[in-house]
């Protein structure tokens, strides 16, 4: 009987040890690897396993069924974790589900396929690296993959194949990014206008606004029909101008060979927008800066003290805003970009401001869903490079494995993986 006593007890324990989780805690204290983790929840989801996201438990953690695998991957990539058993996992899942706490359990069901809308090379006519965007960069450091598109592939309908899209820090409007009273005698300058010319004839358009304007249009097709569309910098501001100037010369000569319509801002149809509406164009072709969204004029802001705070969402009710401001802090560091903040006045009043510098009155993060689909801008080239400039070298992630500002990238980039509930409007 002893025997048969301590067989059962070893069978006991093997069954409890199998029926394991492996928790990744996302608060500050406890996660030495914020970005890589991520990283692990998709790979967990690439292998056709289940994984959950515990919205607001220990700064949005993940869980994930336990195997030796998953367990010697955390320790591969320097993931922090917790092996838990079922019974303490259902525990967690009982405590979140009572209404009296916001908390919330996300099933996340599998990894979404993701594009990022970029050339091949970048003005300067080199070879675009991982370290050229924030995105980009933190999406290889977190060892997420993902595919590159430019304006043939979305002109030939091919972002039908994505879940989540991202632009790369584009100029939407032709007037390629305003950096004509800088940089207009440099040879790269000079040879980007060709390449960009050339590819525009090449698509059947006179001008590159005429070629970027239709790539617009298309990614708004796609988010209507459910994508999921992500931009940084000026490819936030530049793509609603684009969308409200349909139809209307908006550029100087030096950019399209022939002046801009002196009615043009009497003529935006700002009903077209995602974001946006009531700004007003920048007239001076020479300025670095497109219209009044952008809030880098005049900005007064100390970067010792440049910082946005996230808000705080029903988990239960507004999951989806929930996800994407999941963090181990709720106070971020501010950074500046070509766009660096978007002007709270200019803000359509459906749209969800996420994180906001309230002295100032600007949002740095904001949000909607659009159709079936959804989009999200955030203002600033890179969160862990306060000013970046032209020559910089790229941000070393290592330095950086728990900054909160790419933690809202990677947000982004796994909350398709979740079923949600559209916001109403």
């Amino acid at each position: 009987m002893k025997k048969i006593a301590a067989i059962l007890v070893l069978a006991f324990l093997v069954q409890q040890v199998q029926a394991a989780y492996i928790l990744v805690p996302m608060d500050a204290e406890s996660q030495k690897n914020h970005l890589k983790a991520y990283g692990i929840t998709y790979w967990v989801l690439a292998g056709g396993s289940e994984a959950w996201w515990l919205l607001n438990y220990r700064g949005g953690s993940f869980a994930f069924p336990h195997n030796r695998v998953f367990e010697k991957e955390c320790l591969t990539r320097g993931v922090s974790y917790e092996i838990i058993p079922d019974a303490q996992f259902n525990k967690i899942l009982q405590d979140i589900s009572n209404p009296e706490v916001n908390m919330e359990a996300m099933k996340l069901e599998k990894p979404p396929k993701i594009a990022v809308y970029t050339p091949d090379v970048n003005a300067k006519g080199e070879k675009i690296q991982p370290w050229d965007d924030a995105v980009t960069l933190v999406l290889t450091y977190a060892e997420i993959p993902y595919e590159t598109i430019y304006d043939t592939e979305v002109l030939r309908d091919e972002l039908i194949k994505y879940d989540w899209l991202h632009l790369h820090h584009e100029d939407f409007t032709g007037q390629y990014g305003r950096f004509y009273r800088s940089y207009h005698n440099q040879p790269w300058y000079r040879e980007n206008q060709r390449r960009m010319e050339e590819l525009a004839s090449y698509h059947g358009f006179k001008k590159v606004s005429e070629l970027k304007l239709a790539v617009v249009k298309k990614i708004k097709e796609y988010v209507i029909g459910g994508g999921f569309m992500f931009a940084m910098c000026s490819a936030t501001d530049t793509y609603d101008i684009a969308l409200a100037a349909e139809g209307i010369d908006i550029c100087a000569e030096m950019y399209d060979g022939d002046p801009m319509d002196p009615n043009a801002q009497s003529k935006l149809d700002f009903n077209q927008t995602f974001a946006f509406e009531n700004f007003q164009l920048s007239r001076n072709p020479l300025e670095y800066e497109y219209s009044t969204i952008d809030h880098s004029r005049g900005r007064n802001v100390n970067p010792e003290q440049d910082y946005f705070t996230l808000f705080e969402f029903s988990a239960k009710w507004d999951p989806v805003p929930t996800m994407l401001t999941q963090n181990h802090t709720r106070t971020v560091k501010g950074f500046m970009g070509q766009t660096t903040a978007f002007q709270k006045e200019f803000i359509r009043s459906n749209v969800l401001i996420m994180g906001e510098n309230k002295p100032v009155k600007e949002a740095r993060y904001i949000h909607n869903n659009y159709g079936q689909g959804f989009w999200t801008f955030y203002g600033g080239h890179d969160p862990e490079d306060y000013r970046h400039y032209v020559h910089d070298p790229e941000t070393d992630l290592n330095l950086h494995p728990n900054s909160p500002g790419y933690r809202l990238i990677l947000n982004n980039v796994l909350f398709p993986a979740a079923k949600k509930k559209k916001r109403k409007t």
